[in-house]
């Protein structure tokens, strides 16, 4: 990598740093482009030519918070060998993440709302909700032509759940209702 594409790839890294904690401290709404410029010390055109506004640096910050999430739940289920069994671990994961307030702020409370309904679910489909409707396909227990809506059936169920969890820290009361949940959608 030269230099130049080096100090490019930096500054969008410090950009990201910034306007993560940012987002997930004031929110979409409460946080300003001029508050990023200020806390990175970057020029207006130096971030503009990294981020066409304060909607593609939110969704870049999205992006780099859905990967996050992947790669933990990932780590969370390597290694366990049944599919049912990996699903209900990484849900009851997603779960525990509630208490991380980017993740919260960010991917569940501000996304659908900045980005809109469809391009939020296409966004998801990459990383979330793929990764559910590809744990339900490998269990076996769902009928094919039924994989689309049971995923956002229990999309929305854990969704829900997270809410819950982040709204009133009843994490313990959360996880095991998600734990009966998925073993009772998943006995055979």
């Amino acid at each position: 990598m030269n230099l130049k594409a080096e100090r490019g790839a930096a500054t969008r890294d410090r950009v990201l740093t910034v306007a993560r904690r940012l987002f997930a401290e004031q929110g979409y709404e409460g946080t300003s482009i001029e508050t990023v410029l200020q806390e990175t010390g970057l020029s207006r055109g130096a971030l503009y030519h990294h981020y066409s506004g304060k909607d593609a640096l939110f969704e870049a910050v999205l992006e780099q918070v859905e990967t996050s999430v992947g790669v933990r739940l990932m780590e969370t289920v390597k290694g366990i060998t049944d599919p049912a069994e990996a699903l209900v671990t990484g849900c009851l994961a997603w779960v525990r993440m509630a208490r991380d307030p980017a993740i919260r702020r960010i991917v569940l409370i501000d996304a659908p709302a900045v980005l809109g309904w469809e391009r939020w679910r296409a966004l998801e489909e990459r990383h979330a909700f793929g990764m559910l409707k590809a744990a339900l396909r490998a269990t076996g227990r769902v009928p094919r032509e039924a994989l689309d809506v049971y995923a956002h059936m229990l999309l929305a169920a854990i969704n829900e759940s997270v809410l819950l969890v982040a709204r009133g820290n009843e994490l313990e009361g959360a996880e095991r209702a998600v734990e009966d949940f998925l073993h009772r959608l998943l006995r055979p």
